[in-house]
């Protein structure tokens, strides 16, 4: 809903806290230009990308943790009914396959508009949301695409919680 005001409020950067964020956690980054940074990292089932992107113009930060994987072209029916089933268990976020390399992709973003800008732990959230998120969720786009196992299967697979120890 446009107020049809001029006036622009002006936010610090949240990149400059989220490359401190990923400092902290040693991983490997790239701040490309003042709106784009790009982080890697090892989680316990694969390697992740992260690219935050920050528009000051609508005060939006967005964060993309993609997979080290690739789908073939003979899964991508049962990779889209599995991306359904994802993101129906989802509060926040979704789940996506990008159109040119099949790669799948976790993608959340957080409105800052009105504020003076987010918290420190706001952003941890975002990180660890995107991270957490995409390794709860890798071994079910295993299932699907490596295994040949269906949508079901694969999501009754990824929520799963494993109670005590062995």
């Amino acid at each position: 809903m446009a107020t049809g005001l001029d006036f622009v409020e002006s936010l610090a950067n949240p990149l400059d806290v989220v490359e401190e964020i990923v400092s902290a956690n040693g991983w490997l980054f790239d701040r490309a230009t003042s709106q784009e940074l790009y982080a890697e990292m090892t989680g316990d089932w694969c390697g992740y990308r992260l690219c935050f992107t920050w528009t000051a113009e609508m005060h939006v930060l967005h964060v993309a943790c993609t997979f080290d994987l690739k789908l073939p072209a003979a899964r991508r029916i049962e990779v889209n009914n599995l991306l359904a089933l994802a993101n129906e268990r989802l509060w926040l976020g979704h789940f996506e396959v990008d159109s040119d390399g099949g790669v799948p992709a976790f993608r959340h973003s957080i409105l800052l508009r009105g504020t003076s800008g987010p918290r420190v732990e706001q952003l941890e959230d975002l990180v660890d949301i995107a991270v957490t998120t995409s390794e709860r969720f890798y071994p079910a786009f295993q299932y699907v695409i490596w295994g040949g196992h269906g949508a079901e299967d694969a999501i009754a697979a990824a929520i799963l919680e494993t109670v005590g120890e062995a």
